[in-house]
């Protein structure tokens, strides 16, 4: 199971795994063929729809639920849907995505749907306030749901910053592969925000989730192999929020841990080493009485890094709650 592909049609990313109704869904972006040439700023990831998969076993066949969203249904939308997301509440589905808008900026949208497979109808407009990358969606246990965000370099996360009034700018100056550096500075944070009781909008204002070491000391942006780059995950197990995310240009899955949906976090460990291919991009669920980590590598497209492929692994906890991969 670790080694091989769950879906081989089609090339599959970034997969977001959830379970409804008793089966396992995984909501993944989809890779395809391009000539746009590799860069920084993610231009090659040229995705333009969705497809929901499902699995009723683990080791059991994998359907394919075809499209449930691509890019001309939604009228804000001028190219890349990238990394999706998908909730449950009040007996509808959401599926949360990012895109760029007619000016190039990335924001989150929202579409609904009457089955966790979709079909999804998505809103007219992106969620109001919202920008960046790689939406994460968590409901706890009182029924409130949060959205997790961000990503740096090509999803622009670097950009936005508080103006003296508080509210969120864009500074269009930083674009491309940008980020703090330097002695003292902190690594930029991802974001969180809760949700309405109807899923469609923020509830309040944009938070940015502190991440801090064992001293709690906010990581640097320099720490490369710690710092948040992109792909947010939220998932509670024995009581604790553990917060998940990958560290970008040095390619590992890491994780964090805290008391509340909100953080701060503090900085546990890896959880996966480099794999083939330039990103990584993940989710953490239970299925059936144990935990998996969903993950994608280009092994299927030989190394081709914006042709990849979703695999899942078997992870487990010791008696100190650390995620450890299962033999």
């Amino acid at each position: 199971m670790a080694r091989e592909p769950l879906v081989k049609h089609i090339y599959t990313a970034d997969p977001s795994a959830h379970v409804f109704n008793n089966k396992l869904y995984i909501y993944p972006s989809h890779d395809r063929e391009t000539d746009i040439q590799f860069n920084d700023n993610g231009d090659q990831y040229d995705m333009n729809d969705y497809h929901v998969f499902s699995m009723e076993t683990v080791g059991g066949p994998v359907t394919d639920h075809g499209v449930v969203l691509k890019d001309s249904d939604v009228p804000w939308v001028s190219k890349q849907l990238w990394a999706p997301d998908a909730a449950s509440k009040n007996g509808k589905y959401y599926l949360y995505f990012p895109a760029r808008d007619r000016e190039g900026i990335f924001r989150i949208g929202v579409a609904v749907g009457d089955k966790p497979e979709g079909p999804f109808a998505p809103q007219p407009n992106p969620i109001r306030g919202s920008y960046s990358i790689d939406p994460a969606s968590f409901v706890d246990e009182d029924g409130q749901a949060y959205l997790y965000f961000g990503g740096i370099w090509g999803g622009q996360l670097q950009c936005w910053s508080k103006s003296e009034k508080g509210e969120w700018e864009f500074d269009a100056s930083k674009t491309g592969p940008q980020e703090p550096s330097g002695d003292g500075v902190k690594a930029l944070y991802p974001r969180v925000a809760r949700l309405t009781e109807d899923m469609l909008e923020f509830d309040g204002e944009i938070r940015e989730l502190e991440i801090v070491d064992g001293e709690g000391r906010p990581l640097a942006a320099d720490d490369h192999e710690r710092r948040f780059f992109e792909a947010a995950w939220m998932h509670k197990y024995n009581g604790k929020y553990y917060f998940s995310w990958s560290t970008g240009d040095t390619h590992y899955l890491v994780y964090a841990t805290g008391d509340s949906p909100l953080g701060p976090f503090t900085y546990r460990g890896r959880i996966l080493e480099p794999v083939l291919g330039w990103t990584t991009h993940h989710s953490i669920a239970e299925f059936q009485g144990k935990w998996y980590l969903f993950y994608h590598d280009c092994s299927l497209s030989g190394g081709v890094d914006h042709l990849r492929s979703v695999k899942m692994r078997e992870i487990v906890y010791d008696a100190e709650g650390n995620i450890k991969l299962a033999e």
